[in-house]
């Protein structure tokens, strides 16, 4: 936790949070703060600053907080994910949300599993965490947006055209002809397809909504590899 992201119901005045849980232990433990230390924090969707411990006890943590820096600016991409396998779906999230994107689309595809939309991971206060979790690596504070959509066709062709307008669209599928662009550096939708890739009838129709079919090389990748790889190589502010 580079950072403690402090959320509305923390605070018991505009200046004064009470911490408890995870973030307590967190300061405890891995940081060892005493009275007195001042430490990163954030709110949620506003500013960072510094916040200065003034009561330390087994329950909770009190501190004082002065906010008064702006977050890193967002990365300009819209990212579409086919649903990942939920052992990997955490780890995914976080990762995201570190990397500063803020619009996140989970769609259906064949090749995803019915039982992946069962997982817990979904629920929102599980989302809620782990976002928090890569918001917090990063030091950032703007809460990703997360939409599901569990059927492909109706997504791609009455939602996906609209939210590609004005973007540079993409469609990450191995074996095209096109390498991924990079520097791109301006609005750009990038879709990712599940363990397997999108199938040909789905990137057909992704093509038809507009994305351009782009690969990374020979290799095949794991989502969990791919999203930080394609990302760091279409926005310089992720080198």
């Amino acid at each position: 936790m580079n950072l403690a992201l402090l959320f509305d119901e923390d605070f018991v005045a505009s200046d004064r949070v009470v911490l408890r849980g995870r973030r307590l232990e967190h300061i405890r433990s891995v940081l060892g703060a005493s009275t007195g230390d001042q430490l990163p924090v954030g709110r949620v969707n506003g500013l960072i600053g510094l916040g200065e411990v003034i009561k330390l006890a087994d329950s909770e943590a009190e501190l004082v907080v002065v906010l008064d820096q702006q977050p890193p600016p967002p990365l300009p991409l819209t990212l579409i994910l086919a649903m990942p396998r939920p052992k990997m779906f955490r780890r995914i999230l976080q990762t995201s949300a570190t990397l500063g994107i803020k619009d996140i689309w989970l769609i259906n595809s064949y090749k995803v599993e019915k039982s992946f939309w069962q997982t817990p991971w979904l629920s929102d206060q599980n989302l809620r965490e782990n976002l928090t979790l890569g918001l917090e690596q990063a030091k950032d504070t703007i809460m990703p947006s997360v939409y599901i959509r569990k059927l492909f066709k109706p997504f791609v062709e009455d939602e996906l055209p609209a939210l590609l307008n004005g973007k540079e669209a993409l469609v990450a599928h191995p074996g095209t002809a096109t390498p991924c662009p990079t520097h791109l550096n301006k609005p750009t939708a990038l879709c990712i397809g599940p363990e397997g890739g999108f199938t040909p009838y789905e990137v057909g129709k992704l093509e038809e909504a507009g994305c351009q079919s782009v690969h990374l090389g020979r290799r095949i990748l794991r989502v969990e590899t791919a999203v930080p790889v394609l990302v760091s190589r279409l926005f310089d502010a992720c080198l």
